[in-house]
């Protein structure tokens, strides 16, 4: 599932291509998992100008100038592709056809990405967000959880997935199994500047290496959570812990708290 740097970087490139433009018309080609009806997407969403396209968390929101808030989620393997006349791509959830021809469709073989009206985010604090500090953070880690468990919660940080988790917790050297309320202040401290720097760092780095990228994550730069390495940056082993379809990438390096 992409994570927030890849929908930071898909929300940017799509912002400029496509605001100040009117939604001529959303189609509805695989609506069997929408909330909404088709008509009730067409009579909100056509002929509306859009504002702005931002990214909510792991989530994409596309402002029109009526009001209307379209939320979009790519889910686990949901891709946006852009086309001009015809849409090609397989697997298409719904298509969204702009003035000027720059279309886009959501595309997702597992058919469980979506478009919803007036989303609601969850109840977490965006990863990047100033109210994300030492305070909130401590007290949501008042709690006998792992800590990687807390950083996934999406009603605790808005975000932050299975990649980047590992790669935070390995920056600040904790222990993805370390127990929340065991870690101590000053580590509680440092958590929060390595979650922003390790988002933003990667948003950069994938805006640099892919400039209009619209689709597909983007990894390769990845220190821990990566099958390209079998050591960290400074020498230790990479261990794997496989739990179902959760993968947890970390190193002796990291303190366990418990």
């Amino acid at each position: 599932m992409p994570e927030l740097p890849d929908i930071e970087v898909f929300t940017h490139n799509l912002h400029k291509l496509l605001a100040g433009k009117t939604l001529l018309k959303i189609k509805v080609v695989n609506g069997k998992k929408l909330k909404d009806l088709p008509n009730e997407l067409s009579n909100r969403l056509d002929g509306r100008k859009l504002v702005r396209i931002y990214r909510a968390g792991k989530e994409m929101r596309f402002e029109f100038k009526n009001g209307t808030l379209l939320g979009l989620h790519l889910m686990l393997t949901g891709d946006i592709f852009l086309f001009e006349k015809n849409n090609t791509h397989q697997s298409t959830i719904v298509e969204m056809y702009f003035e000027g021809g720059q279309n886009i469709a959501l595309n997702d073989r597992m058919k469980n990405a979506n478009v919803k009206l007036d989303p609601v985010d969850k109840k977490g604090v965006d990863a990047l967000a100033k109210e994300l500090n030492f305070n909130y953070l401590k007290a949501a880690f008042k709690r006998k959880k792992a800590v990687k468990d807390l950083l996934l919660d999406q009603d605790v940080i808005r975000g932050i997935g299975n990649g980047y988790s590992d790669e935070i917790l390995w920056e600040a050297k904790i222990s993805p199994y370390s127990i929340a309320q065991a870690i101590p202040d000053e580590k509680i401290k440092g958590l929060v500047p390595v979650i922003k720097k390790v988002l933003k760092d990667a948003t950069s780095k994938i805006l640099k290496a892919n400039p209009h990228k619209v689709n597909v994550e983007v990894k390769d730069f990845l220190k821990i959570h990566t099958k390209l390495h079998t050591e960290s940056p400074t020498g230790a082993t990479i261990l794997i812990d496989a739990k179902g379809l959760r993968k947890t990438y970390y190193t002796n390096e990291q303190v366990l708290y418990k």
